[in-house]
């Protein structure tokens, strides 16, 4: 009779005293893709919806095309809050100096002009809560949180208030969102959710 071998149980990184740093992300092997930290703890990312996906592709896209120059958009790169916060926005602006390195895995804070997070059902908490409270205290003008509300994009845009250091509502979006700040953005939210037309045929 033979006996089948005992399949290995995962092995799980064990953090050292303290948390997990922002350099750890860097050196950890088998993190999974966009791996984030946050308070010294690992997060990992649930798999992504369609609406993600492609509010994630529409922002990248839209904004790299109305961006000026001196910046630049990137998405889905980590940012350097401090040593035991080291998230990964959906999309960022950042300053273009900053980008000096191919190779390069992530951009310090105080580059980033704007940043963008897609909330997910299990990022809920994070993205409405705990990010932007860190993403304030690091001094990044602009955040939009983007929420998908029945089938349809809701962008909620902040500001940060320099006397309070705490980001400020300066508009709910529905269907078009116009913006003068961090530059001009007009957009057709309506797009994140449409079919693609093909062409017609005659």
């Amino acid at each position: 009779m033979s006996i089948e071998p005992e399949a290995p149980e995962p092995r799980w990184a064990v953090p050292p005293v303290g948390g997990w740093t922002a350099d750890d992300l860097d050196t950890l092997p088998n993190l999974p893709p966009h791996t984030e930290l946050i308070d010294g703890s690992l997060v990992f990312v649930s798999p992504q919806t369609l609406f993600h996906s492609r509010a994630v592709d529409f922002f990248n896209w839209q904004l790299q095309s109305l961006a000026p120059s001196e910046l630049e958009v990137v998405r889905e790169f980590t940012i350097d809050i401090d040593r035991y916060n080291r998230p990964e926005p959906d999309v960022i602006v950042v300053n273009g100096e900053v980008i000096q390195d191919p190779e390069q895995t992530r951009f310090p804070a105080e580059s980033v002009r704007l940043a963008i997070e897609v909330v997910s059902p299990e990022s809920r908490s994070r993205d409405r809560e705990t990010k932007p409270v860190k993403y304030a205290r690091a001094k990044i003008p602009h955040f939009w949180r983007v929420e998908n509300r029945d089938g349809r994009a809701v962008v909620y845009v902040f500001e940060l208030e320099p006397a309070t250091g705490a980001y400020t509502s300066t508009g709910i979006f529905h269907d078009r969102m116009k913006v003068s700040v961090p530059f001009d953005i007009d957009l057709d939210l309506t797009a994140i959710t449409a079919r693609r037309q093909g062409a017609e045929t005659s």
